[in-house]
């Protein structure tokens, strides 16, 4: 149990006052008797609206749920007359532009690949923000865009076979996106700086140049024996680094021993839907890496082999430009970071009268103070150039939570001293009230926000709760080719361009969540680019590196500009629940639902409340590993709850399944030292049992969010060591 202190009417664990007092406030400012001041009456005022908003929701879920009982069959212009008499669909309101200033060039105007970091892990954290330059023959080399067919097989030692065609599969790129005057990149020997320009000879001995010659931008070491030549496309640089005594240059013509792209441009420093934190045990090492990141120095250390790595956060990176002068380029992403959205409460900080405080609440408060020792840094390295702190805000339903989150960051700003508009804001277009309101939402946040995105799993979660009791939905792959999904994802582009976003503000895609199938990746994921959106989630830092391809093939200005002045109300086909009228399946393929949705469940969750890992790496039934997360649990528990709602399946089935599957996911965790198996005795296993619970009262839960019973039984748990 935490160790509580009385901080003004608050009790606050010891432990997280401790980490606030000593080691979050001191440089930036202020004084600790002010901010808890301040964080109490902001706790005071915000708290009890929190929990109306928190009630509308419920309400307007009861409403929804009596309408579909009564109207089993039913016109969508009733449907949409219906919601709107509610409150829940609301008019659009009249055009604007967002005003947004102080915004950093990774956003504005650098297309690029996003990553998501649970920010409790260190070393990930770390990864992620260093994942701004990413060897792109280490991308291809270990995924599967190379076969292993032939003598290619990846190995523990360089294998030559395999080294020579990622290098042709490389140079590919580099004719692709910096194509010479004459000849191949393929046919080079020699790469030298000559008269603010980069000279090529081929190996016929003939020299040439880029075709565009303004791509080269500087280079590293002596213009006649460069160490690196930067290039520059669509915004993005590349450098290909030059060494012939390295082990992959000496067998290049032309001595590369590596190509470096600008690969994960920013991060979302995450504290929700991929952690695991239920307490102020959590949270503090949340907030200490965080603290680490904005103060520059935080540091992680692990064994690889018979070697101690400790890893920081990369330097700039240094070149001399084409004209001779000093060119400087940042060596890490620009972090942002994921507050928790408006559901949730924690025990970190308690009320006078022993309630746990909104979690979002204290996550601004507290994130806020420690941007602030980035925001006041003299020198080193930056996170924000510009002066702000990005703060993405989830899970939030419709433009009466947005101007709630508004609110709160104009009294954050006020107590900690910072100017109108500092915190930034990036709405998660996520929830189906925010999606068809999704204009009215980015006027209440106009003057702050940097960033929308599309987020495919927890929108279809919000999109089957919300219509639980309108009848069965399709099986969960065919939500992929629904017609509300195809509409959600254009009006989101849409809407941002419609508010002015374009040089302004991100317009961002969801997650590539199959971390092993990089070809597939590039060959699928290439359509994020090419809808409008200038960045998308990616799973790795070599996911990053393969998906910057993307943003050198084709110019998001230009596709922007072409969709200017389209259609932006795709209400009606958002509104198209994705409900299967025939329910045609068989045994067989209704069983197969039920087991892959088990699956993912049970492997997720056991390592969330027996291991606190909230972001996991499952295989599926076919033994394709798939990123989970709070999401993808929130659509898989949905989706069996569903179904038992309407009858596709029963209860005793559903239990027979969850045992049959507890035994295979055990099996796939039999290596794992710190794993505790759920079977064969599943009334012992707290994880297994909140599994079961995810499902079985799944129609119960606000939104059909997977974090309140998660939260008691991780709770649980550590209550039990």
């Amino acid at each position: 149990m935490a160790n509580y202190e009385k901080v003004g009417r608050l009790k606050v664990s010891k432990d997280l006052l401790d980490f606030i007092n000593n080691e979050a406030l001191p440089g930036t400012e202020t004084d600790a008797g002010h901010f808890w001041g301040c964080f109490e009456q902001i706790i005071t005022d915000f708290a009890p609206k929190n929990k109306i908003l928190l009630e509308k929701r419920a309400n307007l879920q009861k409403q929804i749920n009596d309408w579909h009982n009564q109207n089993k069959h039913f016109e969508p212009t009733a449907y949409k007359d219906f919601l709107t008499e509610i409150g829940y669909l609301e008019n659009l309101p009249d055009d604007f532009d967002i005003t947004t200033t102080n915004v950093d060039e990774e956003i504005t105007s650098i297309p690029g690949p996003q990553l998501v970091v649970p920010i409790s892990n260190a070393r990930y954290a770390l990864n992620a923000a260093n994942a701004r330059w990413g060897s792109f023959y280490d991308a291809i080399y270990g995924s599967n865009i190379i076969d292993e067919e032939d003598g290619k097989q990846k190995s523990s030692t360089y294998n030559q076979k395999r080294g020579v065609a990622v290098i042709a599969y490389a140079k590919t790129f580099l004719d692709e996106v910096f194509p010479l005057a004459n000849g191949s990149h393929k046919e080079a020997v020699n790469y030298t700086v000559s008269s603010a320009s980069l000279s090529v000879t081929l190996e016929n001995g003939s020299e040439t140049a880029l075709k565009n010659s303004d791509q080269f931008q500087g280079y590293l070491g002596q213009q006649d024996t460069p160490k690196g030549v930067l290039l520059q496309n669509n915004n993005l640089y590349i450098e290909i680094s030059l060494d012939k005594d390295s082990i992959v240059g000496k067998e290049d013509k032309a001595g590369i021993k590596d190509i470096l792209l600008e690969s994960a441009i920013t991060v979302i420093m995450d504290l929700e839907d991929s952690v695991a934190a239920v307490d102020a045990e959590d949270k503090i090492v949340a907030y200490k890496n965080w603290l680490g990141l904005m103060k520059g120095d935080l540091t992680a250390s692990f064994q690889k082999g018979d070697n101690q790595i400790i890893r920081k956060l990369n330097a700039d990176r240094h070149y001399t430009s084409k004209m001779g002068t000093e060119l400087h380029l940042k060596g890490r992403s620009l972090m942002l970071v994921r507050n928790v959205g408006h559901l949730m409460t924690n025990p970190a900080i308690l009320t006078a009268d022993g309630s746990e405080i909104p979690e979002g609440i204290m996550d601004c408060m507290v994130t806020s103070v420690i941007a602030k020792h980035d925001l006041l840094k003299k020198e080193g390295t930056k996170n924000s150039t510009a002066g702000s702190v990005y703060i993405v805000k989830p899970k939030m339903h419709g433009p009466e939570e947005v101007y709630f989150a508004n609110e709160l960051f104009n009294r954050v700003e006020d107590a900690l001293g910072l100017k109108r508009d500092t915190l930034k804001i990036g709405v998660m277009d996520e929830e189906r009230r925010t999606s068809l309101n999704l204009l009215a939402c980015i006027k209440e946040v106009s003057t702050r926000i940097a960033f929308i995105n599309t987020g495919f799993l927890d929108r279809t979660g919000d999109e089957m709760h919300t219509s639980m009791e309108a009848g069965a939905m399709v099986r969960k792959n065919a939500m992929k080719s629904s017609i509300w999904l195809t509409a959600y994802e254009k009006s989101n582009v849409a809407s941002g361009l419609k508010s002015g976003f374009k040089g302004k503000s991100q317009i961002g895609k969801g997650m590539w969540a199959m971390p092993d199938l990089m070809k597939e990746m590039i060959e699928q994921k290439v359509g994020h680019v090419t809808s409008g959106a200038n960045t998308a989630w990616v799973p790795s830092p070599t996911a990053a590196t393969l998906h910057a391809t993307h943003y050198h093939a084709h110019v998001i200005s230009d596709i922007q500009d072409k969709m200017q002045g389209g259609t932006t109300d795709y209400r009606d086909s958002i509104l198209t629940i994705p409900l299967d009228p025939d329910k045609a399946w068989t045994p067989e393929e209704i069983q197969s639902e039920l087991d892959n949705n088990a699956q993912g469940i049970l492997g997720y969750v056991v390592r969330w409340v027996d291991q606190g890992i909230g972001c996991s790496k499952v295989p599926d039934i076919n033994n394709v590993a798939l990123m989970e997360d709070r999401a993808t649990l929130r659509i898989s528990s949905q989706h069996m709850a569903n179904w038992l709602r309407h009858g596709i399946t029963t209860q005793e089935q559903i239990v027979i399944t969850m045992e049959k599957m507890a035994k295979v996911v055990d099996e796939q965790n039999k290596s794992d030292k710190d794993y505790t198996p759920m079977a064969p005795n599943f009334d012992k296993s707290i994880a297994y049992k909140a599994a079961l619970d995810l499902v079985l009262q799944g129609t119960q839960q606000p939104s059909g969010y997977t974090e309140p019973i998660l939260h008691r039984a991780r709770l649980a748990y550590k209550a039990c060591k």
